[in-house]
């Protein structure tokens, strides 16, 4: 079995692309199927103490993503880098002295990929944040070859943002199966204008809407919403 992947990128950082992840991820496993998520570098980890005393590694986004995922899967494949910074993943990396490797997240990809019937790979950032000196998200959404969903933060600024991210998106041949209309500013004005003028623009269907809510993690997009892709 070989199963569908996405590619997740946003507008810019904090823009709720793991809120959105974790809503896709749910749609998918309402239609029966088995959809898990890959947080290929996360930093801004936090040391935690299990039930048993022992200590590890823990990541909101990643932890996000369990929680959301229909299949369970090793950890190693799942989330391959963890730092414990709250910066860029290269700088992160680099405090460490580890290097980011494009080809072993392929490999952890292709793994959850003879697993899963869909895979969510989340990007740290936006499309051009680096991996590591040489890389950036792009390069391995590219390596990927997966189609990409947009998650479009909804504010001031955010049709430019979009249109340069989807340019920059086709530009490597890649497809932008769809975007995701994310409120991230519930006091947006001309929210609906702003929304039409993004469909009208983008020239990908627009997956869904998530509306603002502290909890928005735990919800999911409508089942129908992501029929099309799959």
């Amino acid at each position: 079995m070989q199963g569908t992947g996405f590619f997740v990128t946003g507008t810019d950082t904090e823009v709720g692309k793991t809120v959105a992840t974790c809503q896709l991820l749910r749609a998918f496993a309402a239609r029966g199927l088995a959809s898990v998520g890959m947080k290929p570098v996360a930093s801004g980890c936090e040391l935690k103490t299990g039930a048993d005393g022992q200590q590890y590694v823990w990541n909101a986004d990643v932890a996000g993503h369990a929680e959301a995922s229909s299949l369970k899967a090793d950890p190693q494949l799942v989330n391959p880098y963890r730092f414990m910074p709250p910066i860029a993943p290269h700088l992160a990396a680099r405090e460490v002295g580890v290097e980011v490797s494009l080809a072993l997240l392929e490999a952890r990809c292709r793994q959850l990929q003879q697993q899963a019937d869909v895979v969510l790979v989340e990007g740290a950032g936006g499309w051009f944040a680096p991996l590591n000196d040489e890389a950036f998200m792009a390069d391995l959404a590219a390596t990927l070859g997966f189609p990409v969903i947009l998650v479009v933060g909804m504010r001031l600024g955010c049709i430019n943002h979009a249109l340069l991210t989807a340019q920059a998106i086709r530009a490597r041949g890649l497809v932008l199966a769809g975007w995701v209309a994310n409120r991230v500013d519930p006091a947006m004005a001309r929210y609906e204008e702003n929304l039409a003028t993004l469909q009208n623009t983008l020239a990908a269907p627009l997956i869904g809407q998530i509306a603002h809510h502290p909890q928005a993690e735990k919800g999911s997009l409508p089942a129908e919403a992501v029929a099309f892709l799959v």
